[in-house]
């Protein structure tokens, strides 16, 4: 099993939980902590669509909540042709909690790419900036 699959494997397996009656856009993601444990999540649609939480973020606070804090690598997987990065807000909270990581996509007919978050969110606002 090569390095992300084990990654990717993981965020469809959380996919399958997605909660999307409204959009029927069903995403998985999957956090990996430098400990080795990997958290997954699902997005969680809500009749206001602001209140609607993304995979990535449920990953992440998730593994926040249990008590991890460094991450090398997190993968979303989607049901799509072309692949689905993270929205703004999820690259921001990416950024903030993980760094400069790899960020796997990949979609169910097994395409995959792999791009650091520096390429993904170029110019970050972090506590570099306060």
């Amino acid at each position: 099993m090569s390095e992300y699959e084990l990654l990717i494997s993981a965020a469809r397996q959380a996919r399958e939980n997605a909660h999307a009656p409204y959009s029927n856009f069903r995403v998985g993601a999957a956090l990996r902590a430098t400990s080795g444990r990997i958290f997954g999540g699902c997005n969680v649609e809500n009749a206001t669509y602001g209140l609607t939480v993304c995979a990535e973020r449920i990953a992440i606070f998730k593994a926040i909540s249990e008590g991890e804090r460094g991450f090398n690598a997190i993968s979303v997987v989607t049901d799509t042709d072309t692949l689905t990065p993270p929205c703004g807000a999820c690259r921001q909270l990416i950024w903030e909690f993980c760094g400069d990581v790899s960020v796997i996509l990949a979609n169910l007919k097994g395409k995959v790419e792999v791009i650091q978050m520096k390429v993904l969110f170029p110019k970050p606002f972090d506590s570099s900036n306060l």
